[in-house]
């Protein structure tokens, strides 16, 4: 039972992360994460797919390894961020909606920049 629940979470997770992939302010390195963690627990064929994936495998596999992420992913999450926070402004009247928001996305961004980037083999 629990099996067939982690299943349904990874697939779940992984579909808001593709999604994430076209909608600003969706993230989707973190349902990526998510997605990933609950196929291994639930269904090796998705986590093996998951791995050898060509846009997700590589994020994945240094995410595993060593906690880090790549100088791109990094700058384009940033970007996605300020972005999302950009349209935000435009359309949200809320002064404390719009704090919140800010200083959740500056706390992601915080901790996006401070992972290192993987080790690459010359």
């Amino acid at each position: 039972m629990l099996r067939y629940l982690a299943l349904l979470l990874a697939c779940l997770f992984l579909i808001l992360a593709i999604i994430g992939i076209f909608l600003p302010g969706l993230p989707t390195v973190p349902f990526l994460l998510l997605a990933a963690w609950f196929s291994a627990r639930s269904s090796p064929r998705l986590h093996q797919w998951l791995h050898r994936h060509p846009i997700f495998g590589k994020l994945l596999t240094d995410w595993e390894t060593n906690k880090s992420i790549s100088r791109k992913s990094k700058i384009i999450a940033v970007l996605m961020l300020m972005l999302s926070y950009a349209l935000m402004l435009v359309r949200v009247d809320n002064s404390w909606i719009l704090i919140s928001v800010g200083l959740l996305f500056l706390l992601v961004a915080v901790f996006l920049v401070s992972r290192p980037e993987p080790h690459r083999i010359s």
